[in-house]
């Protein structure tokens, strides 16, 4: 499995040319006469962040879900329970599991995938937070100062989502990532929400949405198609790991949306896209092709199919539902 990416719209911009950019950035805070406060800020962020792309960078090649959820809840309890299990399927389809490195949720998921297979990003808090057992002296495990860093990375280098019960953290988290996805200022991953046998935590949660933001215009129908929901590790492991089963991994190149595909669409199959799917449509038609000259610094995708389209950048979960009729159509086809 390999991570979805949602690249830039200029891929031609040079490396020393960002960097040329971002030194320009630098130099104009001394004209602006930033306050000392803010530069500390800036420096400690950048260099954060920098150290965090050098950690994952040896990492980038493994498929990476990250999981959420409450430090509070004991060991032993169903949730527990579950976000262990969790884990450990996870671990077994060569996943890496990241979590915030702390107790309950967190640590039950580390236990789960294993040292070798576990991934932390913790937070540096006033009060003392340690990484939990499985994250102790782990060479995988890094800190962050800032939460707004430490929320980048978690997205950013995660192939998938799944949350488990939690707190304010948790529900930060939740709207968090679901709003990248709603507004497209992230790659698509698949996003499981995960509650206990018998319980109804997301389920509750979810009537929420209904009554008070659906029902009200505050939300489309299809923002639902971004997430889902259940109480059976065996089916959140399913919706994750077949979120790539034709999906690899889309970018803009010019003003067109290219999703890469794993294997070749059928003819048939691509009239049904133009025949189910026509609102995704800015102007033109879906087609079919072959790596562009844009993409050639990818080569590890240069072999797989396209397809291209004008996407009118504003319907995302209905972009998340011809995902799911792509990887639907790869079933049907074998």
């Amino acid at each position: 499995m390999t991570k979805a990416r949602h690249g830039g719209r200029n891929p031609r911009v040079t490396v020393e040319e960002l960097i040329g950019e971002m030194h320009g950035t630098v130099d104009g805070l001394v004209g602006d006469g930033a306050r000392r406060a803010d530069l500390k800020l800036l420096s400690r962020a950048l260099k954060e962040l920098r150290h965090a792309f050098r950690f994952f960078d040896g990492l980038r090649k493994q498929p990476k879900v990250t999981v959420f959820g409450s430090a509070r809840l004991a060991k032993g309890s169903p949730a527990y329970r579950q976000a262990e299990s969790f884990g450990r399927a996870m671990a077994r389809s060569g996943w890496f599991v990241v979590t915030g490195a702390g107790e309950g949720i967190m640590e039950a998921a580390h236990i789960g995938a294993g040292r070798e297979h576990s991934i932390g990003v913790n937070i540096l808090l006033p009060f003392e937070q340690s990484e939990n057992t499985v994250m102790e002296r782990n060479p995988q495990l890094i800190h962050t100062k800032y939460f707004f860093t430490r929320k980048l990375l978690f997205l950013k280098e995660s192939s998938g989502v799944a949350l488990f019960p939690g707190g304010f953290g948790t529900m930060d988290e939740a709207f968090e990532v679901l709003t990248l996805l709603q507004t497209g200022k992230t790659h698509p991953v698949p996003v499981v929400l995960l509650d206990e046998p018998g319980g109804t935590y997301w389920a509750t949660w979810r009537r929420f949405l209904e009554d008070n933001l659906l029902n009200t215009g505050l939300i489309s129908a299809e923002d639902f198609s971004l997430f889902r929901i259940t109480s059976s590790v065996e089916e959140a492991v399913r919706e994750i790991l077949g979120f790539y089963r034709a999906f690899h991994s889309m970018r803009y190149v010019g003003r067109d949306l290219v999703i890469r595909i794993r294997r070749p669409l059928s003819s048939g199959a691509l009239i049904a896209l133009n025949h189910d799917f026509p609102d995704l449509l800015e102007g033109g038609t879906f087609s079919l092709g072959k790596a562009l000259p844009e993409e050639a610094e990818e080569p590890e995708v240069a072999a797989m199919s396209r397809i291209a389209f004008r996407f009118n950048s504003r319907s995302h979960g209905r972009l998340r539902q011809l995902i799911d009729h792509l990887n639907e159509s790869v079933g049907d086809d074998q």
